[in-house]
């Protein structure tokens, strides 16, 4: 038992009632069935029992208080017009918690985070690390993006392509990825170029069709605006004027990285995401992201942003699959 006198402010168990003006608004706060409620009360240690507009925090006053600025915050967010999903919930307690002092913890350095604006609709960091791949995607010409599922790496190259496009800072988006997994090629599957890659693609798809109007990624798939080119033809083109993406890179081959780096061309950009640790390779075949990784460390107009476990922004329970496996990496002396 804790002396009386050992018990801090901090610690200290307290209440804090919460009322916010707008029933409606209030609602999408707290979360379908109060599941944003119920992800602040196991993050953050708290209570949080809600009754129409009111929000009752029991638990340490830090947390309460913790939990009090991270609710503000979100609804503030609401009466902007902006949406808040799981994501944004799990994105704030985040930089609440690692702003380390409970009572020094503030929002605006949540509001400072980068932005992307779509036509759309604005696609905000919601970690420290996402901050710093926005701002490297908007510095440098090329910008490796590496770490694992569930970070955001694909999803913001995409937001990050299509603002370059509706501004006309280039006049094309590339996609491509390795083509070749699990022993599959090209030439077995059914159907034209499109139809073959379309199912490698589909984490990219979902990213424009979640970014763009629908119609408008149809016409540019149709006209060429946005194209969709497996790594293998790429051999032998400049891509000039244009923000080109090549995700799941862990799966190229040294060689395949090397041809796909020297296209770059006058006024584009290049975006190179994937996760070191899903290598689909022969055993023994160098990855081409891990080597390309290190030897452009340090040059010139280069940018790397590595993205961990802590940085996952899916369901909570990925991020903690992925620190077990990660745990687990040693053990079973990984080597990718």
């Amino acid at each position: 038992m804790i002396p009386p006198a050992a018990v801090s402010e901090e610690t200290a168990t307290t209440q804090i009632v919460l009322a916010f003006e707008d029933n409606k608004l209030a609602s999408a706060l707290f979360g379908q069935y109060g599941q944003n409620l119920a992800l602040v009360e196991r993050r953050l240690g708290v209570k949080a029992d809600s009754r129409g507009n009111h929000v009752a925090l029991d638990g340490s006053r830090g947390a309460c208080e913790q939990a009090r600025r991270v609710l503000e915050g979100l609804y503030e967010q609401l009466k902007r017009g902006q949406d808040v999903t799981t994501g944004d919930v799990e994105g704030v307690i985040r930089q609440a918690i690692a702003q380390g002092s409970l009572f020094d913890f503030d929002l605006t350095g949540r509001i400072a985070f980068e932005e992307i604006n779509l036509r759309k609709r604005p696609v905000r960091a919601r970690t420290a690390a996402q901050d710093g791949y926005i701002r490297a995607l908007k510095k440098y010409s090329l910008v490796f993006g590496t770490g694992p599922a569930g970070t955001g790496k694909t999803w913001l190259a995409v937001a990050q392509a299509i603002q370059m496009f509706e501004r006309k800072e280039v006049d094309r988006i590339i996609l491509s990825r390795p083509a070749v997994e699990a022993g599959e090629r090209l030439g077995f599957l059914p159907g034209d170029m499109r139809e073959k890659v379309d199912p490698y693609l589909r984490p990219i798809y979902d990213a424009l069709h979640d970014l763009m109007d629908v119609r408008i990624v149809e016409r540019a798939l149709e006209s060429g605006d946005i194209e969709i080119a497996p790594l293998a033809f790429m051999r032998g083109r400049t891509l000039a004027n244009a923000c080109v993406i090549l995700d799941e890179a862990q799966n190229t081959t040294s060689m395949q990285m090397k041809m796909f780096l020297t296209r770059l061309g006058e006024n584009s950009r290049m975006i190179v995401t994937g996760d070191p640790s899903q290598v689909d390779l022969p055993p023994g075949q160098v990855s081409g992201l891990s080597e390309a990784v290190r030897l452009l460390d340090g040059v010139e107009g280069v940018g790397h942003v590595a993205f961990s476990a802590q940085d996952v922004i899916r369901h909570e329970l990925v991020q903690r699959i992925v620190e077990a496996y990660d745990r687990a990496a040693p053990i079973r002396g990984d080597r990718r």
